[in-house]
């Protein structure tokens, strides 16, 4: 591969190849997906580059270039990362819009196949970020889900955090084993916890909750809630 062929250089011909398909709407979507993903790849995709290419990441950063990794490496490095953007980056860093989030999915799968038709992956490497995107469009839908966990955590009784025995309040990463309308259960025997059927309607099983629950007379309450992880 050309020396001078960057994930920068890449993207920023990715993006001037859609300015004449899609409409400005749409391409001020597609310039927030990149940018966020630049930022992504800057600041989380060196865990993923072995003992010598880590070294030359962190001369440069320590140089003063914060973006580094999309001035050092090649456009093969995209698609192995979408995972941690979509599942962990647009979930926990960024406060985006349903849009954006929508938008997220469409324009990675773009990427994905435009990288590989212009030669830059393989198709093992676009059919993996592929599969990444695919996953991403449920993205809105967990936003979703945990705007309304969140609006019902002021519905627990008045309770006395300090009679709580320890096995009645869990604050965990919590995974969703069963779902039944109106009724969340997750994994470790850990439920139902209510929920409007709304909620339980956008819910999937497999999906991780970041929960604090409280047990009171024998029913689960939330009283704090943080992002729900779709990927």
């Amino acid at each position: 591969m050309d020396g001078e062929v960057t994930i920068e250089t890449v993207l920023d011909a990715f993006v001037r190849d859609q300015e004449s398909r899609v409409s400005a709407r749409t391409m001020r979507n597609y310039i927030d997906v990149i940018t966020l993903l630049r930022h992504s790849l800057n600041g989380y995709a060196y865990q993923s580059l072995d003992e010598a290419d880590t070294k030359r990441f962190q001369e440069a950063l320590n140089a003063g270039d914060y973006e580094a990794f999309c001035h050092l490496f090649g456009p093969e490095h995209i698609p192995e990362h979408f995972g941690e953007f979509l599942g962990y980056f647009m979930v926990k860093k960024v406060l985006a819009s349903q849009e954006v989030l929508r938008s997220a999915a469409t324009v990675t799968k773009k990427l994905a196949i435009w990288l590989y038709e212009q030669g830059y992956v393989s198709e093992e490497e676009r059919d993996l970020g592929l599969d990444r995107a695919a996953a991403a469009r449920d993205l809105p839908r967990a936003e979703r889900l945990a705007e309304l966990l969140y609006r019902q955590c002021g519905n627990a009784p008045t309770f006395n955090l300090n009679d709580r025995d320890s096995d009645d309040l869990i604050e965990d990463l919590l995974t969703i084993e069963r779902v039944e309308p109106g009724a969340l259960y997750f994994a470790g025997g850990i439920g139902p916890l209510a929920v409007s059927e709304q909620a339980s309607a956008l819910a999937k099983v497999g999906w991780d909750v970041y929960l604090t629950l409280v047990r009171v007379d024998g029913t689960w309450w939330a009283i704090e809630v943080g992002n729900v992880y779709a990927m």
